[in-house]
């Protein structure tokens, strides 16, 4: 495959694009969440003890072949961009646009005939009875009831009919009681039916005035059949999912058109796709799920933070907690814990998905950040398994809700992973796919997020304090063997405040104040001194500026490689 992975024995240095796991396949990393490093497939759900390590002894076996290959990792080349698509229907190819409309015809008809399981019919909207269709035989004492009722009907129309001297209406009579009484699944509506039809037809003659006047009950019985009718309607079946009711507006079709990328337009499947989904949520309890309180023990292992530079959600999936054995045994130590990892996981995914924007237009995808610094790796069972589950559910009921997929902090051990299952991946998934070694991590972030958006610890500059993630950070290369300065011009009085930080530092930095009058002394702001990578990631400053000039900050960058400096500044007036 022109896009798999080399893989060495050194750390990854390199960006690596690798695309997209199509969701019929099992992929190292599920479509909507932060996952651990990939688990090694395996056929049965739940394997014992023995199973477990002959998987990850031929796992091991595979990987040293990969790495006695002498690839090198360093010379991985990189694939093309994930470009995402349009959720407006009007964009569409015409063959897809006719897809959304059989799709949504498909599940217009489930609606009305209230097909989407795990939602029961209302009783008082059960389909109107047919009174052509014989209904069940009745208990013998019922039975025994309708029998002399008929008899009494019999004898009743008889005595009418003799004393209006009409025989035929007679044998009328006797007639339709008899066929009554031989029709046992006569309901006995129908019985008071034939009554009121025979007592009506053998009525002796009554003067004009008094033939006029019509039965109270005979417009009251059409209206009440109409009646019946009208309230025995179904009504369509209401069903939402993600907060928005199906088919309702055209958010419901931005909701399918995710059900059908995740089926290439098939619409059969896609559909089929939806039942299961919905299906699945109502007997997971979603809707409840929501509501639970899970603690926040896990609020460090997977969180919410900033915008990339095209306005998705960032959500970051730290796999390096889970080194503290404590918390560890507290969420993988037996399978109860393990299902409530897998609960609170779907949870916070749920409540992410509920703040995206379902217009056409809108953003309705995640970027997640999976770091696999200190990962446990394979070696944790236990992980492995509430991983595999995770990845298993989200895959199957949250299609195309990831923009893209980046890894950072990625150990040489899962490139050679990554290089056995790339093949298995389509082209669209792997081209959601970003891997990168330690030391280009924070580089790989800048490229898709703005460093006033990424947390410090992975080399940007958001954090509470001075500055907010709405203002903006400048980004500069300092070249190798090179001196940078930065200059902030000052014309009157003010209070000027700044942040800096060389990501890696291992550079020398100072600061000074340089007056515009021939007549005024430079002021030593901070004395230039060699920065570690350990010592402080943020330098925050300021200077209180009493006549027109300028504060200029040197970077000097003594190491033979090239480095990242990122700054920002605001000027308070001396007024204030």
């Amino acid at each position: 495959m022109a896009d798999q992975v080399q893989v060495g024995a050194p750390p990854a240095d390199k960006v690596v694009v690798v695309p997209d796991v199509p969701l019929t396949e099992k992929p190292p990393v599920a479509a909507a969440a932060g996952k651990e490093p990939p688990p090694v497939p395996e056929s049965e759900e739940e394997p014992v003890k023995q199973k477990q390590v002959e998987d990850e002894e031929a796992l091991d076996t595979k990987i040293s072949d990969a790495v006695a290959d002498g690839d090198d990792v360093e010379k991985v080349p990189q694939s093309g961009h994930y470009k995402e698509e349009s959720t407006r229907v009007a964009d569409l190819l015409e063959n897809e646009k006719k897809a959304v409309e059989e799709l949504k015809a498909l599940v217009r008809e489930a609606l009305n005939k209230h097909e989407f399981g795990g939602f029961a019919m209302p009783q008082q909207q059960q389909q109107p009875k047919d009174d052509s269709a014989k209904e069940e035989p009745k208990p013998k004492a019922e039975a025994e009831a309708v029998t002399e009722t008929v008899a009494e009907t019999k004898e009743e129309s008889i005595a009418q009919a003799e004393t209006g001297d009409d025989e035929e209406k007679v044998a009328t009579a006797t007639v339709r009681s008899d066929a009554v009484e031989d029709d046992g699944a006569k309901t006995v509506e129908a019985i008071e039916d034939t009554i009121v039809s025979v007592s009506a037809s053998v009525q002796p003659e009554q003067p004009p005035e008094a033939a006029s006047k019509e039965p109270l009950d005979a417009k009251p019985n059409v209206e009440g059949k109409d009646a019946e009718t009208v309230s025995n309607k179904v009504l369509p079946q209401e069903v939402s999912i993600w907060g928005i009711p199906l088919l309702a507006d055209e958010r419901s079709d931005v909701i399918l058109l995710k059900f059908l990328r995740a089926r290439d337009f098939k619409v059969k499947e896609a559909f089929t796709m939806l039942q299961n989904t919905i299906r699945w949520r109502k007997e997971f309890g979603i809707d409840e799920l929501v509501e639970q309180d899970f603690g926040n023990d896990l609020e460090k292992v997977v969180f919410m933070h900033g915008f990339d530079k095209e306005g998705h959600p960032v959500c970051y999936n730290v796999y390096g907690e889970f080194q503290n054995k404590e918390l560890y045994q507290k969420t993988f130590s037996d399978e109860e814990k393990r299902q409530n990892f897998l609960r609170w996981r779907i949870q916070f995914l749920e409540k992410s998905i509920r703040k995206l924007d379902f217009s056409p237009g809108g953003m309705c995808t995640i970027v997640q950040i999976n770091d696999l610094k200190n990962s446990p790796g394979l070696t944790k069972w236990e992980l492995r398994q509430a991983t595999k589950q995770a990845l298993q559910l989200l895959q199957d009921n949250y299609p195309e809700f990831v923009a893209r997929q980046v890894f950072i902090n990625v150990p040489w051990w899962y490139l050679a992973v990554n290089k056995m299952i790339s093949p298995f991946l389509t082209q669209r998934t792997r081209s959601k796919f970003v891997f990168a070694g330690p030391s280009k991590s924070a580089e790989t972030l800048f490229r898709y997020i703005a460093a006033e958006q990424v947390p410090v610890r992975y080399g940007g500059l958001s954090k509470d304090g001075e500055f907010g993630n709405t203002d903006a950070v400048t980004e500069i290369t300092v070249k190798p063997a090179a001196k940078h300065t930065v200059e902030f011009p000052v014309t009157e009085a003010c209070l000027l405040t700044w942040e800096v930080r060389v990501v890696g530092w291992e550079v020398n930095y100072g600061a000074e104040f340089v007056p515009s009058g021939e007549d005024s002394y430079t002021i030593i702001i901070q004395k230039s001194k060699k920065v570690g990578c350990s010592e402080g990631e943020v330098v925050c400053d300021n200077f209180k500026v009493g006549e027109p000039g300028k504060v200029v900050l040197t970077i000097h960058n003594p190491t033979s490689k090239k480095k990242k400096l990122l700054y920002r500044l605001k000027t308070m007036p001396a007024s204030a």
